[in-house]
């Protein structure tokens, strides 16, 4: 029957300098096994920066296309706004006289102005109508002039010269209004 070496008897066999070289191949496998760790750890390091990065451009991307959407027209909504102050001008100016001659033509523009506003609407611009006796806001209208009204509070709306439009939740062109300018008394 053997016996079973005992623990000391393997370390016994070992002489001093085979346990340097031993130690020595150790702290070279642990020294190499950390490089690896690091190498691997800078290269999780920039796959996760990689990662990031495509996210972040996927984002901007989404971003930039619901923003041509939006908003890639709007050079020509700008562009068709002098067409619809026209359009509105020319049927407040007809009077009752006009309009009993040329009623056809004239429910033909109004007909043709409900088309736009619908077309202006489908696209997602709104008109700004601000009444006369509003509040100036200057986020919605633009000043074109003051004057001091009797009967007004200063900042009062007194006339308006021109609706405004926004597109979307960005201002487009902002209503052109007179503005009282009524010191308090």
């Amino acid at each position: 029957m053997m016996a079973e070496p005992k623990e000391n008897e393997f370390l016994d066999d070992i002489d001093d300098a085979d346990a340097d070289v031993f130690a020595e191949e150790i702290d070279e496998e642990e020294l190499e096994l950390e490089q690896v760790r690091v190498e691997r750890d800078q290269y999780k390091d920039r796959f996760m920066r990689a990662l990031a990065d495509a996210e972040n451009a996927r984002k901007r991307s989404d971003k930039d296309r619901r923003e041509a959407e939006n908003y890639g027209g709007s050079k020509l909504a700008r562009d068709m706004l002098p067409v619809y102050d026209n359009m509105k001008r020319a049927l407040e100016a007809a009077t009752e006289e006009q309009r009993s001659i040329s009623g056809p033509l004239l429910e033909g523009i109004e007909l043709t102005m409900r088309e736009l506003l619908s077309v202006f609407k489908k696209h997602g611009m709104e008109v700004i109508a601000p009444q006369v006796g509003d509040r100036f806001d200057p986020q919605h209208h633009q000043a074109m002039f003051e004057a001091p009204v009797p009967g007004t509070k200063a900042g009062d709306i007194i006339q308006v010269a021109a609706e405004g439009f926004m597109l979307h939740d960005r201002l487009l062109r902002p209503a052109q209004v007179g503005v009282s300018s009524m010191p308090a008394s």
